[in-house]
């Protein structure tokens, strides 16, 4: 639900602001072509990868989502408002 999600976000907002009081260091940065693709099409280039996560821009919408790996071994859809 938005609900959890916004919990959720909002535990990683604290997160990240302690790691930044800390001086976390970004080791390492990838750049990569964004096709437009399908959400599918993207948790399938996840899967594939054998990540958690994919980047991607979505081709119906033309927004920057991502799609990731749950908890439940289902995929879920992040997109922009």
């Amino acid at each position: 639900s938005s609900k959890d999600f916004n919990k959720d976000l909002n535990q990683v907002s604290s997160h990240s602001d302690a790691e930044e009081e800390r001086g976390v260091e970004i080791v390492k940065t990838k750049r990569f072509l964004m096709k437009p693709m399908t959400a599918e099409e993207a948790a399938l280039q996840m899967d594939m990868l054998g990540h958690e996560f994919f980047f991607f821009l979505n081709a119906e919408t033309d927004e920057h989502c991502v799609v990731y790996r749950r908890r439940d071994g289902n995929v879920g859809l992040i997109e922009p408002e």
